[in-house]
């Protein structure tokens, strides 16, 4: 007889079709890689906005706020950044398998690390888009809003992706967005447009038209605010 030396025992639940059933909307994970200061938070963020907007359960993971809590004991090495990345992947599923939309920005600077992302989602039959925000080096460094390209090129910042630690670009991405030449309110149509066409999601009425009035501005200050930011 096969011994469980976890002792721990898989408990099956109400399945993904039936999830997505009672609350009428898909569960995806939307996965969001790149360059810091690529974008990808701000676009993120204004996604998210548009989702909830539309009456779909989203919710953004961002790759600075986990390391508040979950990732907290994780540093910047190799071996550090694929276990965010695997922590990350597994949460994002239990997200999407739920019936909601997670959506995920994180630099996820290695090929196989991102497979495995995928792959976990994919054996569950959950539907996983990737994203490259894409932008040169150059021009993140220009941007740099939080000052990490100037600390890491001072040495004060080790293993920094894209001066010293590498970015492995996607090969096969779903959609790429080029950070330079999009706005933000360009890059959600691109990603809305993509999910829509691909039987993702359909984008529901809005929540009524007072809330939506007030919701629409409060997007369109926070977007205003973060793409300043970036822009410094």
């Amino acid at each position: 007889m096969a011994t469980n030396p976890r002792n721990i025992t898989w408990h099956p639940s109400l399945s993904h079709t039936e999830r997505t059933t009672l609350r009428h909307q898909p569960g995806l994970t939307i996965w969001l890689t790149g360059l810091s200061a690529s974008g990808k938070s701000t676009i993120a963020i204004a996604l998210e906005q548009h989702l909830l907007q539309h009456s779909l359960a989203a919710y953004r993971l961002d790759g600075d706020n986990i390391r508040f809590g979950l990732n907290s004991d994780l540093g910047f090495s190799p071996a550090d950044r694929t276990e965010n990345i695997r922590r990350i992947a597994e949460v994002a599923k239990l997200f999407a398998d739920s019936a909601t939309i997670a959506i995920t920005s994180f630099i996820s600077p290695y090929k196989k690390d991102r497979e495995v992302a995928r792959s976990v989602h994919e054996k569950e039959g959950l539907a996983f888009v990737e994203v490259w925000v894409d932008v040169s080096v150059e021009e993140a460094e220009r941007r740099d809003p939080k000052g990490l390209y100037k600390k890491a090129r001072a040495g004060v910042i080790k293993e920094f992706t894209g001066i010293s630690a590498p970015y492995e670009e996607p090969e096969h991405a779903e959609i790429v967005i080029r950070s330079k030449e999009t706005s933000v309110e360009e890059a959600v149509v691109q990603i809305c447009k993509y999910l829509e066409e691909k039987g993702l999601l359909k984008l529901g009425r809005k929540v009524g038209d007072e809330s939506a009035k007030e919701g629409g501005q409060e997007a369109s200050e926070m977007r205003e605010k973060l793409t300043a930011a970036y822009a410094q």
